[in-house]
């Protein structure tokens, strides 16, 4: 009778892949900071147009802290610090929020402020600028904040890159620097066999820990039956991570919101699972995963890692209090 039911409680075996690199990026790490930062330095609230980056857990966090998140610069105060988010912002907001004497705290990535620049140098060269990139993300309103809308394609997809007429000028392109890097390399070289005279970054600017967190995940859809992403359906590098995988061969890849309440009734005996986590996704949701999991299964746990991040970005700095 013993030996049965020892036999009746023991747990099935599961090995887990976990992708390194995952989760932060520098960007990510340095736009939270600020807005914590922030916080301290003058008390709440604290002002942040748009998310500071595309996850819930985060802005819930930060939001419990005393920030206060907002869509436009108007609904901010003249009397308190207000922070632009990791994604960039346009011309015009920093330009509301210096007009009005609002203490502005500029959180975006230097990789995205690095894509502005390049599109301010292209336009004063008198070229247009075609952006590879989701017309519905605060990263390329940003880029396209940077001059008129005349000066901008928006190209979404291999159709617009086929199907795109700008002005018969000279054409430059940039990219969102959260795209997949498979997809964005395919429609460039469309652009470039179309617009053979087209100019561009010496490099893609999609950001390196982008770039590697898919790379990470290649190397995870080699040896996975399942891979489970953790990240917000807002976050788009998240979401690239999943048409990744399941370009890689990976069909059951999901992406995960909240670890508590994934249904983890679809792994079966003898999966294999991987686990990454988007670039604005904290590590500590990756460990309720596994909790989970190892609630359900005797965990195996490998850590595959493909490269090692050591890039980090300086806070901006505050000005003095009040």
């Amino acid at each position: 009778m013993v030996n049965g039911q020892a036999a009746a409680t023991q747990r099935s075996g599961l090995k887990v892949l976990l992708a390194s690199p995952r989760g932060f990026c520098a960007g990510v790490t340095r736009a939270i900071e600020t807005v914590e930062n922030a916080l301290r330095h003058y008390g709440a609230p604290v002002f942040v147009r748009h998310e500071i980056v595309h996850n819930d857990h985060v802005v819930a966090r930060l939001r419990a802290m005393g920030a206060v998140f907002i869509d436009e610069v108007g609904e901010a105060p003249d009397d308190r610090p207000l922070v632009f988010s990791a994604h960039g912002s346009p011309a015009r907001a920093h330009a509301e929020a210096n007009a009005r004497g609002i203490t502005l705290i500029d959180a975006a990535c230097p990789l995205v402020l690095k894509v502005h620049a390049q599109v301010r140098r292209f336009i004063a060269a008198g070229r247009h600028v075609l952006i590879i990139g989701h017309s519905d993300h605060p990263e390329v309103e940003g880029v396209t904040g940077q001059a008129p809308a005349e000066c901008f394609s928006v190209i979404e997809d291999l159709q617009d890159a086929l199907s795109v007429a700008p002005p018969d000028v000279p054409l430059s392109y940039v990219t969102q620097t959260t795209l997949s890097v498979d997809d964005t390399r395919k429609i460039i070289d469309v652009l470039k066999k179309r617009f053979p005279a087209i100019t561009g970054p010496r490099k893609d600017d999609i950001c390196f820990a982008t770039s590697n967190r898919q790379d990470a995940v290649k190397t995870l859809a080699q040896r996975v039956d399942k891979l489970f992403v953790i990240g917000s359906p807002t976050s788009s590098n998240s979401k690239r991570l999943v048409d990744v995988a399941r370009a890689a061969g990976v069909a059951s890849a999901m992406l995960i919101d909240d670890p508590a309440s994934a249904d983890l009734g679809v792994i079966k005996a003898g999966d294999v699972i991987g686990v990454t986590a988007g670039a604005s996704a904290p590590e500590e949701l990756v460990e309720a995963l596994l909790t989970r999991l190892a609630d359900a299964f005797t965990l195996l746990i490998e850590t595959v890692e493909t490269v090692r991040e050591d890039v980090f970005f300086k806070t901006p700095p505050l000005a003095a209090a009040g």
